[in-house]
């Protein structure tokens, strides 16, 4: 029987998938939609996302805000620290983990107690139970500032989170609700792709008329 060749024309060619790093805050319910629909981009398009911690918490430093936003951010040191904790203990592959562990017990459970959720992350995760430590220590402060000015540095101090980089341009957003799916979330993605890498573009808004809507 003849020896069968498969011919360079045959093979099947590896897509290469353009690298896209998102930073979140995991207590900020549009970076988390946000996020979701980054997942679904990824399933469409030849993207490959990283996930960085950001901070809301660090973002509001000094700035004057409301009694009942002040206590929120007081809260929301604990979450950013425990992922920053994780990953340099365990690695960069633990982060989006803890993100969705995390995001799914605040924003779909609506659990409120940080330290709950954080110490039921954690056990989903298979990390130890010891990390829940770093949420009320300040020794990983400096990493999460580093993680946080990379995402700052890119798109300036007029925004929150989440801040998307993408093929040498970043933005803030984009904030949807709800997140589109399949080739809905591919075509918000060439948009904003394509705004976004347009010289001189700087912002495009409207009020919104619904909070997020987790679906």
């Amino acid at each position: 029987m003849p020896t069968m060749t498969t011919t360079a024309a045959a093979r099947p060619t590896r897509v290469r998938r353009q690298p896209v790093e998102m930073w979140f805050d995991p207590i900020c319910p549009w970076a988390w939609m946000t996020s979701r629909w980054l997942m679904q981009v990824e399933q469409v398009r030849p993207v490959r996302v990283t996930w960085s911690v950001m901070s809301l918490a660090v973002l509001n430093e000094g700035r004057e805000l409301p009694p009942q936003y002040v206590e929120l951010m007081a809260k929301a040191w604990g979450p950013v620290r425990v992922i920053i904790a994780a990953q340099q203990a365990h690695g960069d592959k633990v982060v989006k983990k803890l993100y969705d562990a995390m995001g799914t017990r605040i924003h779909l459970q609506g659990m409120k107690d940080f330290d709950e959720v954080i110490a039921a992350a954690l056990a989903e995760c298979k990390l130890p139970a010891e990390l829940a430590k770093a949420a009320h220590q300040k020794k990983n402060d400096p990493a999460l500032k580093r993680s946080h000015k990379r995402a700052i540095s890119l798109v300036g101090t007029d925004v929150g989170t989440p801040v998307i980089s993408v093929g040498g341009v970043a933005f803030f957003g984009p904030v949807m609700s709800p997140a589109p799916k399949g080739e809905a979330a591919g075509r918000l993605w060439d948009g904003c792709v394509l705004v976004a890498g347009t010289p001189g573009f700087y912002e495009l808004k409207r009020t919104r008329t619904v909070g997020p809507i987790f679906d």
